[in-house]
């Protein structure tokens, strides 16, 4: 049977350009001209009679329909790209892209990952990190990691791990300046991160004490580098268990106040509807789903 397909070089100049929000950007990764890129993209909408993009003076958006047909069309890209490789390097073993949160791969996943690759040595791996939302990660995956749920249509998606925030730092400031009640963090040193820019609010409207004015604050780009500096006791950060729960074995951090204990968004494997009978990508599901559960 005849499928009605579009043109497949309209395809990969429209994905591109979506993704990247930017005809230039597109025609830049293509090696082509932007008027390439955009001659490419108008027969597009004209084979489809629909506006994927908006366009104002210099600047590209996508609309509603091109939000959604950009879903279904990386799937399918990444499915012939997967299925090109395999086809190409038959003998080599399966596999895997993970796509992860950086602190997510960093804290929980790399200390557990002996024991996947033990059970699967069939399978190698490939772990990228990203904050980046699904839907804008420029990189073919398989399976992706983030806090959850979301929306993510295209995807199939299921919660694995859930997580509560705790108040930490090194064991060291905490016998330096005890904390025996949230008040107590008014001779401290905050610690927060640009990733979780709410994070010490909702904490300290739990604790009861919304207005605290901390002795000073130190700011970071990304969690991770929070993290490090509450280990070189420069201040008290928030680190949701169990994630934490190995630097708190090993002494570098410390449990500051047993309470309050915030709930917060668990995460969610994450993997492309049409790819969930991959045997290799379900024995990673259901590894996840088991790892979290012990």
């Amino acid at each position: 049977m005849t499928q009605a397909l579009p043109p497949l070089n309209a395809l990969r100049a429209f994905e591109s350009a979506a993704r990247l929000e930017s005809f230039s950007a597109a025609a830049n990764e293509l090696f082509v001209t932007h008027g390439a890129v955009s001659k490419q993209i108008k027969q597009l909408e004209e084979w489809l009679n629909v506006q994927l993009f908006e366009r104002a003076g210099g600047r590209v958006k996508l609309t509603d329909a091109g939000w959604r047909y950009l879903v279904q069309v990386q799937d399918g890209l990444d499915l012939i790209s997967n299925a090109t490789a395999q086809l190409l390097q038959p003998d080599r073993q399966r596999r895997l892209t993970i796509n992860s949160t950086p602190t997510f791969a960093l804290h929980w996943l790399l200390p557990r990952l002996a024991y996947f690759r033990a059970a699967h040595p069939d399978i190698d791996l490939r772990i990228l990190t990203s904050d980046r939302d699904i839907s804008r990660i420029d990189t073919p995956f398989d399976l992706a990691i983030r806090r959850g749920p979301g929306d993510w249509p295209g995807f199939v998606a299921k919660p694995f791990l859930e997580e509560q925030e705790v108040l930490l730092c090194s064991p060291a400031l905490l016998r330096q300046l005890p904390i025996q009640r949230p008040a107590d963090l008014a001779r401290h040193t905050l610690l927060y991160a640009d990733t979780r820019p709410t994070a010490w609010q909702r904490w300290l409207t739990l604790a009861g004490v919304p207005d605290l004015k901390p002795a000073a604050t130190l700011q970071f780009d990304h969690f991770h580098f929070t993290l490090q500096a509450a280990v070189n006791g420069l201040g008290v950060t928030l680190g949701a268990l169990p994630m934490m729960q190995a630097e708190i074995e090993s002494g570098r951090l410390a449990i500051a106040l047993p309470a309050p204990v915030v709930p917060v968004r668990g995460f969610c494997w994450i993997v492309p509807r049409l790819m969930m009978d991959d045997p290799a990508i379900s024995a990673f599901c259901q590894w996840l789903d088991n790892a979290a559960a012990t």
